[in-house]
């Protein structure tokens, strides 16, 4: 059994995953901590691997706190940046497991979210132009999402290697309409009752287009990704810092 703790069970998916642990015949749940609780009750005497789901202001004290306690953490909050991961970095070797330590850190749990991604990479090589759409409930608090950040980093590496140039608009005065640009992809966000997660990314070329679009309707639809996630960091996994859903499918 893979004994599981998870910090955030309070949470909107925290609770998801203390009832996802519950749920899977080879997890039980060892400790189910939220805001204001103590972290150092966590220890690789009780617990296995971490879920760690708060929100971004706490998710990285977080971290580093379970990594300096030597547990193996999955990461699901969304708002790291490449100098927080560097951090996580510098904290695992300097950590009681420099060798062993595993941490791992999602931008997105859901399968076809990951996949999504995996085809816009794959495709923004063909296309002139590239826009990412991205649509939530109006309580996220983070804008653009951590997934969003993540494909259009992603576009812009593809056709950066494709030896792709800018991609054209010419936009004069927009007042923001256009988005916030990542490494020169413009990504959208946009916040409406209703929805829950979800991502298009538009491509273009004269006289045709490509839509990818990934829908997450409920939250359960980022379990399957989590207790994945969970079985890797307690099995094969990498030790160090692993990023993206992706590198545990066959792809």
């Amino acid at each position: 059994m893979i004994r599981v703790s998870v910090v955030g069970a309070k949470g909107r998916m925290g609770g998801h995953v203390v009832e996802a642990v519950r749920g899977a015949a080879d997890m039980e749940l060892a400790l189910a901590l939220d805001a204001g609780d103590d972290l150092t009750l966590i220890s690789p005497e009780n617990t296995d691997v971490v879920v760690e789901f708060t929100v971004p202001s706490a998710s990285l004290g977080n971290v580093l706190a379970l990594v300096a306690q030597g547990v193996d953490v999955v990461v699901g909050t969304t708002g790291w940046t490449e100098e927080r991961l560097e951090q996580v970095r510098q904290a695992i070797a300097a950590g009681p497991r420099p060798g062993g330590q595993k941490v791992f850190v999602a931008p997105n749990f859901a399968i076809s979210a990951v996949l999504a991604d995996h085809f816009a990479v794959q495709a923004a090589k063909y296309f002139e132009s590239a826009e990412v759409i991205e649509m939530h409930h109006p309580d996220k608090v983070d804008a653009p999402s951590g997934t969003a950040l993540h494909t259009a980093r992603a576009i812009a590496a593809a056709r950066r290697a494709a030896g792709m140039g800018p991609m054209p608009d010419a936009t004069q005065t927009d007042g923001g309409s256009r988005g916030q640009v990542v490494d020169g992809v413009h990504v959208h966000a946009v916040r409406l009752r209703g929805l829950n997660a979800h991502e298009e990314v538009l491509l273009g070329n004269a006289g045709e287009q490509l839509v990818i679009r990934a829908d997450s309707f409920d939250r359960g639809s980022f379990m399957p990704g989590v207790l994945l996630a969970v079985r890797r960091l307690a099995a094969d996994a990498p030790a160090g810092l692993t990023v993206g859903l992706d590198s545990f499918l066959d792809l």
